[in-house]
């Protein structure tokens, strides 16, 4: 029989209730083991499904989230995601990109370069036991390169948190780090809007299509919309003040870009990211305080909701034997991935091991940022679900093994300290607030 509207949605607020306070609970708990706040919040949502509470006697996670009521949920999920991903567009400073010296640049492709290639191999290996999906063949091509680039992604916001927590901001290491992540955040976006065609297009023809659209819904946005925005800012900053009509102009922007995405082809994660890059970066205060400090507060009350969706797809009962063979080379090549070309690289620009070791274990990073990624795989047809769940614990894993391993310091040491070369920007950016993501 079906449920009254109206109590369906009862059913979401009471459910997102529930996500709110038990993340609420496990956060300060995580933040004394030197952990950011993302690993209580996917913990959460894991511990909410199948994974531990569905351990329990009375089917516990189908009572507690009905499926009926997950549609719901997952819209309220995919708001949060949308400006979240808006922020992390607005976030990335392309100034600093073009100031890098060739070490930061070194550094990205070898932390992207690596863990990329050892992940195409190990993908080769695993798509047997992958190759279906919902009943339906997944293309061996588009398996293999979206693993690859999953292996590739390093969480830019989650990084600057644990640099900003760790007091590593100016710090050589610090610097070199989230230079590079920036830059290899842009690149692995990029090229998983290449799997996405990839994965989504039924041959050449509708392919070409994709990337044609896709280069006209850029053009369009770099000549038309930047302007329009840019003016926009001008106009609504120029009395000292900023209206907060504008925080609804920004966050309609967001989705309406992430709808244009959709319908070429792609993922609306895509439009949100890409309407934030074209975003002005100048640090107008009246602006960070009506516009972009309230959508990060709106952005950590959603986002929770988005991890116990994903904690409801997560069943580590369900790995097997086999499966944990799997999680162990998927968990491997991943930190090594990371760990080597991070390390080496930074190594080889001239760091200490010490040093070098920082910047790798902080390009192993990856969060959120990862999640997202994984979600648009399932949604693009391409994981199953027992690699969906590898993939996630290995996004928790990878994530949390930054907090034991990079120094936390008292204050930026002078032997450590950044000194007037080119490679530190003049303002970093400053990350999301409220997150550790």
């Amino acid at each position: 029989m079906a449920q009254n509207p109206t109590q369906l949605l009862a059913e979401a607020m009471a459910d997102v209730s529930v996500v709110l306070l038990v993340s609420a609970a496990l956060t300060p708990l995580f933040r004394r083991l030197r952990q950011p706040q993302v690993i209580a919040e996917i913990i959460t949502g894991i511990a909410l499904g199948p994974s531990l509470l569905g351990l329990l006697p009375g089917n516990l996670p189908h009572r507690l989230f009905p499926p009926a009521v997950r549609p719901d949920l997952a819209a309220i999920a995919q708001v949060g995601i949308l400006l979240f991903m808006f922020l992390v567009g607005w976030q990335m400073n392309a100034a600093e990109i073009r100031r890098s010296k060739n070490a930061v640049l070194g550094l990205s492709l070898a932390s992207i370069t690596l863990p990329f290639v050892t992940g195409l191999l190990l993908a080769t290996w695993l798509f047997h036991d992958h190759a279906e999906v919902a009943g339906h063949r997944v293309g061996e091509s588009a398996f293999v390169l979206f693993v690859g680039t999953a292996m590739a992604i390093t969480a830019f916001p989650v990084l600057a948190r644990i640099i900003l927590e760790h007091r590593l901001q100016m710090t050589r290491a610090g610097v070199l780090a989230l230079g590079s992540a920036a830059i290899g955040d842009v690149l692995a976006w990029c090229m998983l809007a290449v799997v996405s065609a990839v994965a989504v297009s039924d041959g050449p023809g509708k392919l070409l299509g994709i990337v044609g659209y896709s280069a006209l819904y850029v053009v369009v946005l770099v000549v038309a919309v930047r302007p329009l925005v840019r003016l926009l800012v001008v106009r609504a900053t120029r009395n000292g003040d900023v209206s907060p009509l504008l925080l609804g102009v920004f966050a309609s922007g967001a989705f309406l870009a992430g709808y244009v995405t959709n319908q070429i082809g792609l993922d609306a994660i895509f439009g949100a990211f890409s309407f934030g890059l074209i975003m002005p970066r100048e640090a107008h205060r009246s602006l960070q305080l009506r516009v972009r400090i309230p959508m990060e507060h709106v952005t950590a009350l959603l986002l929770p909701v988005f991890f116990v969706s994903t904690g409801l797809a997560v069943d580590v009962t369900r790995l097997g034997g086999g499966g944990v063979l799997e999680l162990l080379a998927i968990c491997g090549v991943a930190s090594l991935g990371k760990l080597l070309g991070g390390t080496g690289a930074a190594r080889l620009s001239g760091l200490s091991w010490r040093e070098s070791r920082t910047v790798g274990f902080l390009m192993n990073t990856r969060g959120l940022t990862e999640l997202i990624v994984l979600n648009a795989g399932v949604t693009m047809g391409v994981l199953d679900g027992r690699m969906f769940t590898m993939m996630v614990i290995m996004a928790l894993v990878t994530t949390a093994m930054a907090g034991p391993f990079v120094p936390h310091l008292p204050y930026a040491r002078a032997d450590e300290a950044v000194t007037a070369e080119p490679t530190e920007p003049a303002e970093p950016a400053e990350p999301l607030k409220g997150s550790g993501r």
